[in-house]
């Protein structure tokens, strides 16, 4: 069965406060950082699922993402995925 690498990408939705971005970003212009308008944080997800093709590697991705990874009332994501021909998971 095909390996499928995927990333899923969850950030807040841009109506959602972000307090730990504000933070960040003031504690980046103490560091002297400067003309940091915005930083919102998100998560990255790594995964690797067997599949037997990439449309069923999505379906179960676009499921894990909306009812596991991501909260849909505030959150947002986005799915990378590639095929990696080489490699078996037993």
């Amino acid at each position: 069965m095909p390996l499928f690498k995927a990333r899923v990408f969850v950030s807040l939705r841009p109506s959602v406060l972000d307090p730990a971005g504000e933070a960040t970003r003031a504690a980046a212009g103490r560091l002297g950082v400067k003309g940091l308008e915005k930083l919102r944080i998100g998560k990255a997800v790594e995964l690797e699922i067997n599949a037997s093709d990439e449309e069923q590697a999505r379906n179960q991705l676009e499921l894990l993402s909306e009812q596991l990874l991501a909260n849909p009332v505030i959150e947002n994501w986005d799915l990378e995925i590639e095929s990696v021909n080489s490699r078996k998971i037993a």
